[in-house]
């Protein structure tokens, strides 16, 4: 069974579903699933857990995530992006001073409204099917957070080139609508690029035409992040050999028995038994208690019974 992580740089015009599909038949994993949704016209890195590793999904980092934006000033559409219709347009383009301190005003914990065609859930539905039947919604308002953005240059035809690092569940397509508003001339996202989500990094990840000649030459699990990779900011506890039977069975841990930094009440910490990674475990007073287990052979590598008939022949 295929257990870890493959980074992927996802094209745009794709949706992150597809991509998934795509690796599924090139992996052949019967688990697979994807950490985190990029739209289908945005780009870049697109983190694909395969096996055990779709059940680390709540411990990864994701909080964090680095894009690239180019915002087009002149118009403002529907979507906030370059796939809706326009709804305002203006010929006030701001230069990089008015942009710059427009910015400002985009950072640190800010009020956001995304577009209605958005994947924001109201009443159980997203936003973007109810819009597209016709009804009246409307976005609800809510507090996101944006760590900085720095204005890196311009692009033809009244493009900013945006690098921003936000928190999760900011909707860069409305930073960039809020621009246009705050500099006086209507905006939207041209094109996204996501560089980075929390561990995982773009110039890590494989594009799918490398993924298809990797899966090719029977090497594409050699790209195949293990299941710890993206948990290094998690405590690690060390389990003695002592313990083994009680790892095993996924057994409440003493934690006075564990060597390394004790997690706080309800904390969560990474186990190992000798050099492999077993699970996470959550401390309750003194012990810990498995969240995810890790067993220390999948069922396919057990020895079957003939294989092990034979190799007690040899002895």
């Amino acid at each position: 069974m295929m257990n870890g992580f493959i980074n992927i740089n996802k094209p745009a015009g794709m949706s992150s579903a597809a991509v998934v599909g795509t690796l599924k038949r090139l992996t052949g994993a019967r688990r697979i699933g994807h950490a985190g949704t990029l739209d289908p016209e945005a780009a870049g890195v697109l983190p694909i857990m395969l096996g055990r590793a779709t059940r680390l999904f709540d411990y990864l980092v994701d909080k964090e995530k680095e894009y690239l934006a180019v915002c087009a000033f002149g118009s403002a559409t529907d979507t906030q992006d370059a796939t809706g219709t326009v709804t305002e347009t203006g010929t006030d383009y701001p230069d990089r001073d008015r942009i710059e301190a427009a910015l400002t005003a985009l950072t640190g914990d800010i009020r956001q409204r995304p577009s209605v065609y958005s994947a924001i859930k109201v009443g159980g539905k997203p936003l973007y099917a109810r819009a597209r039947k016709g009804e009246e919604v409307e976005a609800p308002e809510r507090t996101v957070h944006v760590e900085r953005i720095e204005l890196l240059g311009e692009e033809p035809d009244h493009g900013a080139v945006l690098r921003i690092v936000c928190g999760r569940g900011t909707y860069i397509r409305s930073i960039c609508h809020d621009l246009g508003g705050l500099c006086g001339c209507p905006a939207h996202m041209r094109s996204l690029t996501r560089t980075r989500s929390g561990f995982f990094k773009l110039e890590d990840a494989l594009t799918l035409d490398e993924a298809r000649a990797l899966a090719v030459s029977g090497t594409l699990t050699e790209k195949m992040l293990p299941m710890d990779a993206p948990l290094g900011h998690m405590m690690r506890l060390q389990a003695p050999e002592g313990l083994k039977r009680q790892v095993d069975a996924g057994a409440r841990l003493p934690l006075e028995r564990m060597d390394g930094t004790e997690p706080p009440e309800g904390g969560a910490a990474r186990i190992y038994l000798g050099e492999k990674f077993r699970g996470i475990a959550v401390r309750t007073e003194d012990t810990l208690s498995w969240r995810v287990q890790i067993p220390e052979r999948e069922p396919e590598e057990l020895p079957s019974e003939g294989a092990a008939r034979k190799r007690g022949g040899e002895g």
